[in-house]
């Protein structure tokens, strides 16, 4: 499963890219909020840095206006995978883009059948949302499951993204059910490496390492 960095934090991006933990970065518009800075030069610093797909989301509702700031975003850099929304307008930009080429993130999926649309329409990626479907007492991983056995059953290209990963539990199930990609904030990649028994393991460690009296440095 391909990690990417749910953020536009760029120190925080470097240091996991750094780790090869980063293979991808997806950014919206309360991430860019978040970051305080222009959205067309903090992406295009993240493309400089990360060699994956970087996802940047148009802000349109028609049509027109999104293809037209899809291909602006799309010409910061080659990397760049322009993020749409779950609309009608979103698939038709969807379309469009994809047909000349260029990445897209079909963004707030919610639904199998969105995510057949989705697909149909050409996207590179679909993201549904695990956590905020969580938030209303639906089950978020049963839509990774569901939408990975419709891809299967057709064999189309698309990538389920899972998005809204905010457990390192959804990390690995999502790992386990088959999501392509999962992003999430760094911290909970990070989150990943820790166990109550590797740190009881390493305290005992250090502790009968310090009885040795010895050193290697």
């Amino acid at each position: 499963m391909k990690f990417f960095v749910d953020t536009a934090d760029v120190a925080a991006i470097s240091e996991l890219n750094d780790l090869g933990m980063v293979d991808g970065v997806t950014t919206n518009p309360s991430i860019i909020l978040k970051s305080g800075r222009d959205i067309l030069e903090v992406t295009k610093e993240i493309c400089s840095i990360v060699s994956g797909p970087v996802s940047a989301e148009v802000v349109a509702m028609k049509s027109d206006e999104m293809i037209a700031e899809g291909r602006k975003l799309a010409a910061i850099a080659p990397n760049i995978a322009v993020k749409v929304p779950l609309t009608w307008d979103g698939l038709k930009t969807c379309k469009v883009l994809s047909s000349e080429g260029f990445m897209v993130n079909v963004t707030l999926c919610f639904s199998v059948n969105q995510a057949l649309l989705a697909a149909k329409a050409g996207a590179t990626f679909i993201s549904p949302f695990i956590g905020r479907l969580d938030d209303i007492n639906l089950d978020g991983l049963d839509l990774i499951a569901d939408i990975r056995t419709l891809y299967d059953n057709y064999d189309f290209n698309t990538q389920i993204l899972a998005a809204s990963v905010r457990t390192v539990n959804h990390a690995k199930d999502c790992a386990l059910i088959g999501a392509d990609v999962m992003t999430a904030p760094p911290g909970v990649i990070k989150q990943m490496a820790n166990h109550i028994l590797t740190d009881k393991g390493l305290e005992q460690f250090m502790a009968d390492w310090a009885k040795t009296g010895q050193k290697i440095l």
